[in-house]
This record gives structure tokens, C-alpha cells and sequence, in this order.
């Protein structure tokens, strides 16, 4: 099956999910990730705020800034595809980019190799790490120094998403960029090599 086909039977299948199981899985994403210490050791922290069925990580931005830690949200480039990521505050004004997203308005975001840690929205995922996106090809452009992962050990790539969203194999290209981990509703499966490691709670 192909990208194209994949990602109208994931976001289906994300799309259906009730708001009641929504509210649950993001509790319990947040338990797992206190649980396995993934805030711990990221004082620089990328997020997002979730669109169109996205799994919702607002519980885990609220606990990393109340942990101190510094949360930044993409902000899209006027041209390009290399996004930066702008610092949010208490009070920081928000506007809405050509998606209709909001982003902060800061004059001084960061590079993407600036942050310790990246928490990354996705349509699928893998057994090897590989995540399928909404196609647009930000996320690929904003992380292709990471090909380069001798150089580049930050920032770790973490998605988001809900235990239906995963699939055996995804069709993958050179410049796709593994995920080191995946947290769901059901635990942090961490990616290694070929093989998934799943840490349940």
C-alpha cells in the first residue's frame, strides 16, 4: 500500500476514535511518560499543538512547564521548509500561520538542533521507527541535518499517537528520519536497530 492510501486509512482510523477514549489515552500517555523519566534531562523541549484528530500532548506540555522545562512550538518559515521553533510563555502572543496553526511570535526561535527533545505529531508508524506524516515534508526538511547522526545527537525524536496508528512496515525513503521512540495510550515503545522494544506500564 502507498503513502497516499496508508494515510487515508490511519487518519480513518485516528478520526474515529471518541472524545471520551481521547481523554483517557492522553492521560495515560502522561503517566507513561513520568513513568520512563522522558521529560527528565530535556531542558529544551519541541511540541505541538494537535490538529485535525492529532493525538492531543497539551497534558504534556502542561507538566513539562510546570517541571521548569523551556516548551517551543514550529514555526513555518516564509519560504521553505526548514522550520524553527519559538519559545512559549505565560502570556506570549500566538498567530495563526497559512495553516491556520498557531505559533508563537518569537523573534528569537530556535533551530531544530537547538532542542533536547522533540515531540512530533504523525499519521503512522512502524516497527523500525518510521513515521508516516501529513505529506507536507516539514518535519524531513527541518531534521535532514540528523542524517548525519554521528555529528548529531540532538535533539531525540519522540512521536505521539494513539496503538491504532501502528503498522507492521511502512514504504520508506533515504531521506526518512527513524524515530527513537513512539509514546501511545499503551506505553514508550523505544526503537533499536530492527526490533521495538515496548515498556507498558
Amino acid at each position: 500500500m502507498d503513502k497516499y492510501a496508508l494515510r487515508r486509512r490511519l487518519k480513518a482510523a485516528r478520526n474515529a476514535i471518541p472524545l471520551p477514549a481521547r481523554h483517557r489515552a492522553a492521560r495515560a500517555a502522561l503517566r507513561h511518560a513520568l513513568r520512563h523519566g522522558l521529560l527528565l534531562r530535556a531542558q529544551r523541549i519541541g511540541f505541538y499543538l494537535p490538529q485535525g484528530g492529532e493525538f492531543d500532548v497539551r497534558r504534556l506540555l502542561e507538566q513539562a512547564q510546570d517541571m521548569g522545562c523551556a516548551c517551543y512550538l514550529p514555526v513555518l518559515p516564509k519560504r521553505g521548509r526548514v522550520m524553527r521553533f519559538g519559545r512559549l510563555v505565560a502570556g506570549a502572543r500566538l498567530r495563526k500561520n497559512r495553516y491556520g496553526i498557531p505559533e508563537p511570535v518569537d523573534a528569537k526561535a530556535l533551530r531544530a538542533r537547538q532542542l533536547d527533545l522533540l515531540l512530533m505529531p504523525l499519521v503512522g508508524f512502524d516497527e523500525r521507527g518510521y513515521r508516516l506524516g501529513m505529506g507536507g515534508g516539514f518535519y524531513d526538511a527541518t531534521l535532514a541535518f540528523m542524517r548525519h547522526r554521528r555529528l548529531w545527537r540532538k535533539p531525540r525524536l519522540v512521536g505521539v499517537a494513539y496503538a491504532c496508528q501502528r503498522i507492521e512496515a511502512l514504504p520508506h525513503d533515504p531521506w526518512d528520519m527513524p524515530l527513537d521512540a513512539v509514546l501511545t495510550e499503551t506505553g514508550l515503545h523505544r526503537f533499536g536497530g530492527m526490533h521495538v522494544r515496548h515498556t507498558p506500564e
